[in-house]
C-alpha cells in the first residue's frame, strides 16, 4: 500500500473533532468561499456556475443570526444555517469542506440541528441541487422530495419523535 494511501485511510479512521459556534459576521467570506468550492461541480454539471454570483448569492443572503459555523479539529470546516419560517425551519448554507467530507461530521451535525427541531415539534425544509450527492444524506435523515425543478429539489423533514439515526 502506498504511503499516501494509508494516510488517506489513517485519516479516515480517526474520528474529527467538532464543534458548532455562532457565527459572525466576519465569517461571511471565509464561508462564501466554502461555497463556491463546494458547489462548484453540482453547478458546472448544470450549467449554473458563475464565479462572482455563487459568492455573491451567499454574501447578500449571509444571516449570521441564524448561522452556526462548524468548527473541526479547531478549525473552520463548514456552516449551517437553520432559519425560522412561518411553517418550520429552513436549512440552508450547509457547506463543509471537502476534505472533510465522508468523516459523518455533516451527519453528525444534521442529527444535532434535527434534534432541536424534532424537540421544537417543527418540520424542516430544504433544497438541494438536482444530481447533488447530498441529496443522499438528507434522504438518510428522512427528508423526502416534496417538488422539484430543472434546477432545484425541495426536501421536507416532518418533526419526529424517534429520529431515524443515519
Amino acid at each position: 500500500m502506498s504511503t499516501s494511501a494509508k494516510a488517506d485511510r489513517t485519516r479516515q479512521a480517526r474520528p474529527v473533532a467538532w464543534t458548532l459556534r455562532p457565527a459572525d459576521l466576519a465569517d461571511v467570506e471565509a464561508v462564501a468561499e466554502l461555497r463556491a468550492t463546494v458547489m462548484r461541480p453540482d453547478l458546472e454539471r448544470l450549467g449554473r456556475f458563475d464565479e462572482h454570483r455563487v459568492r455573491q448569492r451567499l454574501r447578500d443572503s449571509f444571516s449570521p443570526r441564524h448561522t452556526s459555523v462548524i468548527v473541526a479539529d479547531g478549525a473552520f470546516a463548514g456552516c449551517v444555517a437553520v432559519r425560522p419560517a412561518e411553517d418550520g425551519r429552513w436549512l440552508e448554507h450547509f457547506y463543509l469542506d471537502p476534505a472533510l467530507q465522508g468523516l459523518g461530521i455533516g451527519s453528525a451535525v444534521l442529527r444535532t440541528l434535527l434534534r432541536r427541531t424534532d424537540a421544537d415539534g417543527v418540520p424542516v425544509r430544504l433544497n438541494v441541487l438536482r444530481g447533488s450527492a447530498a441529496r443522499r444524506l438528507y434522504e438518510r435523515h428522512g427528508f423526502t422530495v416534496e417538488a422539484q425543478d430543472p434546477i432545484d429539489v425541495y426536501m421536507l423533514r416532518r418533526p419526529a419523535t424517534d429520529a431515524p439515526e443515519a
